[in-house]
Parts: structure tokens; C-alpha cells; sequence
């Protein structure tokens, strides 16, 4: 399987072997999905909470006595159903919503997620990304150039997740350049997976050969 490589301008610079078993994968909906929801539930935090009668202020003393006052029984003042009182059955804060999930899976999930932008035309390689100063103008204008020579419409789009920058290695100065533009978003090969690759329209691959060596570590 062959890729073409491109420089940061567009320019065709030559062509790139891709390994079968991350783009190459038959497409694997239930796997994918399953990966999804588990990295989503591993990044959740519980913040919604309700007080229970037992966490709610008050309603020691009970509101009058059992028998002989023509009304209903009641031991507190904090039950359910009074005004005031604790909610039943509502959102914990102690909750856990992770999940387990083997690393071949997950590996797994991700190749399919690569194989099938590979297949719909999703996937960007380039050689490099030189930029002599950390400066937002210079990274909109490769942007524009890129998408402008590779026929990438939502290159220039203002809003959402249009493309993900995949670095063999961490670039402070590529980092600090892009993270102003609002549909572009940096990150490492090690920490790509299943769901961040499915976040965004475009995934470029800087570096060539040495992000390849990347992803075939993680799959």
C-alpha cells in the first residue's frame, strides 16, 4: 500500500509504504463503537449530585406524633415527598462510568478508524512541518497552501474539529503556532486513538516515515 508524501506547500515529494494491519483493516462498526464509548466513559468526571433524605440538613425530630392527629404518618420532614426534602433516584456523583477494554482492542479500533480515512481519502502525509518561529500567521498560511493544493475545502473553514495534526515527537513551537487556530488541534502518534482520530475530518501525519514507526509500535 502506497501513500503520497507531500511537502507543507502540497507539493508531491514522493510516496510512502503503509503497512496493511493499521490501514488496511476491513471496516469493524461494533469494534469501533465499542472502543468509543469506553475511552468517553474513562473521560468522564461526575459532577451532577442530589442529596438523598439521609444527606439532607434537618428532619431529625419527627414532624408530630404517630397516632391521633388525623393526619398521615411521618418519621421525618426530609422525606421524599415533602418540600425541602432528598431526591430519589437522582444523579451520584460517586458513579463510576469507566470502563475496561483489552489493548489489542483498542489497537484494533484504531487501525479501522485509520484504514477507513485511508479509504475515504481523510489521511495527509507530509515530510515536515518547518516553522522558523512560533507565530499563528505562519501556520495559517501553510494551512491555507495545504488545503489550497490538496483541494482540502475545510482547510479554511473557521469552525469545528476540521484537522488533526499526528507528530512523531512533541513540537512546542508547531504546538504553540496552530493552538490559536480553531479547527486545527496537535497531537502525538503515541497518544492517537479511536476516538480523536474519529473527532476530526482530516488527520495529517507529519514526518513521514517516522510517524509510521510510530503508529506500528502502538498497533
Amino acid at each position: 500500500m502506497d501513500a503520497p508524501l507531500y511537502n507543507q506547500e502540497g507539493k508531491e515529494v514522493g510516496k510512502l509504504e503503509l503497512p496493511a494491519k493499521i490501514f488496511g483493516q476491513k471496516p469493524n462498526a461494533d469494534l469501533v463503537q465499542q472502543a468509543v464509548v469506553t475511552i468517553q466513559g474513562n473521560m468522564r468526571t461526575p459532577v451532577a449530585h442530589t442529596k438523598g433524605r439521609g444527606e439532607v440538613r434537618g428532619g431529625g425530630k419527627k414532624p408530630w406524633k404517630q397516632k391521633g392527629t388525623g393526619r398521615a404518618r411521618h418519621g421525618s420532614s426530609r422525606s421524599p415527598i415533602w418540600v425541602g426534602g432528598g431526591v430519589t433516584h437522582g444523579p451520584s456523583k460517586d458513579k463510576v462510568f469507566a470502563r475496561k477494554m483489552n489493548s489489542k482492542m483498542k489497537s484494533k479500533a484504531l487501525a479501522v478508524v485509520l484504514s477507513g480515512k485511508f479509504r475515504d481519502g481523510e489521511l495527509i502525509f507530509i515530510n515536515e512541518l518547518a516553522l522558523p518561529q512560533n507565530k499563528t500567521k505562519l501556520a495559517s498560511g501553510i494551512l491555507s497552501k495545504l488545503g489550497k493544493a490538496l483541494d482540502r475545502k475545510e482547510f479554511s473553514y473557521k469552525k469545528g474539529n476540521r484537522v488533526l495534526l499526528a507528530l512523531p515527537k512533541r513540537d512546542l513551537n508547531i504546538e504553540k503556532s496552530f493552538r490559536n487556530i480553531p479547527i486545527v488541534s496537535v497531537d502525538e502518534v503515541r497518544n492517537l486513538n479511536a476516538y480523536s482520530a474519529l473527532s476530526y475530518k482530516h488527520l495529517v501525519f507529519v514526518g513521514g516515515q517516522d510517524s509510521i514507526s510510530e503508529l506500528e509500535k502502538r498497533v
